[in-house]
């Protein structure tokens, strides 16, 4: 018995010592102390960002676009005098074709475009404005203002450089190309969309061509590997949610004002339970909604929702913007903080770069808006805004 204390209390004071030795090498304190200051920034990081998105610090306020002076100038121009006389043979419809015919010489392609919008729509006013976004990319070209100031195509000897493709330079990238093409396969989902919220498709399809357009990137991997062999919209999962890229707290805004009649936002008891949950757990269901790679429909649900909400406080305050989608287009990007009523409000939203150059989410908006392309799946409705009892 006493061999055995002996040995007990010699290997207990043996591994006692052994262990001490080890938990105060270098072996063993550097690493730890590694781990857990690794450890402790993770966490710190992780906090900070979920503090921050609560209180909104994640939101990005964007930057005025370059152009905003010029946007302020077209939108004051279509004026009640402008108006479509339909008993005669409008001047204004001899300014448009005289305007695309002169467009036609120097950009061919949007010049197609816009005789082809126009030939569908009949829509004098929101032609000129297609032409409008041309312009203002042609202001530098000198023979082509001074055309048009004479207002009639003047007969030159040496006819003039044309551009090739899209005056829109974003445009003209294969990447677009797969979106159009991926876009295409939801237009059934945006027109039910439409129909249930009164907002116009092509309205919708500006705002996401806002969002995808970032992501639609030949040099990002997920593009190489699914967005553009397989011709699909990119799905976004993290601090954006789905092809509109909703933040999940913009979501549960969405949805509280959408049922609060006191909210500057309410758009009326007929739209209250058009984000109705089906399950007990709306916070699962609803990224389930936002994030399905399959079905599209609540990414532009909630992404019509919103516009028309903001369309409907600026309304109530005296400001109506219903005539302009690249207004719209960057509150939908800027989010409700910034939706601030007011007379000449800013186009901009975050800044995109589109090969090494850099667009306004609002810019971008409004040029797809007034491109006319994918105008024979989206066109101009009547009205931008519906209010049809659900």
């Amino acid at each position: 018995m006493k061999i055995k204390k002996l040995y007990l209390i010699l290997h207990v004071n043996f591994t006692n010592n052994t262990l001490k030795r080890f938990f105060t090498s270098k072996w063993f304190k550097y690493p730890f102390y590694f781990f857990i200051v690794v450890f402790a920034l993770i966490g710190m990081f992780l906090t900070t960002t979920y503090t921050a998105m609560q209180v909104g610090l994640t939101k990005d306020g964007g930057a005025v676009d370059q152009n905003d002076r010029i946007f302020n100038e077209i939108k004051d121009k279509y004026n009640q005098d402008f108006k479509k006389d339909t008993t005669v043979f409008h001047k204004n419809d001899f300014d448009v074709y005289q305007r695309i015919l002169t467009l036609n010489k120097y950009c061919p392609k949007n010049a197609a475009f816009i005789m082809d919008a126009f030939t569908a729509s009949k829509n004098v006013e929101e032609t000129h404005r297609m032409i409008d976004a041309v312009d203002m990319y042609m202001k530098r070209n000198k023979r082509y203002m001074a055309e048009l100031k004479r207002n009639r195509i003047s007969k030159y000897k040496n006819q003039p450089k044309y551009i090739k493709g899209s005056i829109f330079d974003w445009m003209n990238i294969s990447e677009w190309q797969d979106f159009k093409a991926a876009v295409a396969k939801d237009k059934e989902m945006i027109d039910s969309v439409a129909n249930l919220t009164g907002v116009e498709s092509r309205l919708i399809v500006s705002v996401l061509v806002g969002e995808q357009i970032r992501l639609f990137n030949s040099k990002r991997e997920a593009y190489k590997k699914w967005i553009g062999p397989l011709k699909i919209l990119s799905v976004e999962t993290q601090f954006s949610l789905g092809v509109t890229g909703i933040k999940e707290l913009t979501a549960q805004d969405i949805e509280k004002n959408l049922i609060d009649p006191s909210s500057v936002y309410y758009l009326g008891p007929d739209y209250e339970r058009l984000l109705d949950f089906k399950t007990d757990n709306p916070t699962k269901e609803r990224i389930d909604r936002l994030i399905s790679y399959k079905n599209h429909f609540y990414s532009y649900m909630y992404a019509a929702i919103f516009i028309k909400q903001v369309k409907i406080q600026w309304e109530r305050a005296g400001f109506p913007i219903d005539d302009r989608p690249e207004i719209l287009a960057t509150l939908f990007n800027v989010g409700y903080p910034q939706s601030v009523p007011k007379k000449n409000p800013k186009v901009g939203g975050s800044g995109i770069m589109i090969y090494d150059k850099e667009h306004s989410f609002g810019s971008i908006s409004y040029e797809f808006y007034y491109s006319g392309e994918l105008f024979d799946l989206f066109p101009f409705e009547k009205k931008r805004f519906d209010w049809n009892e659900l």
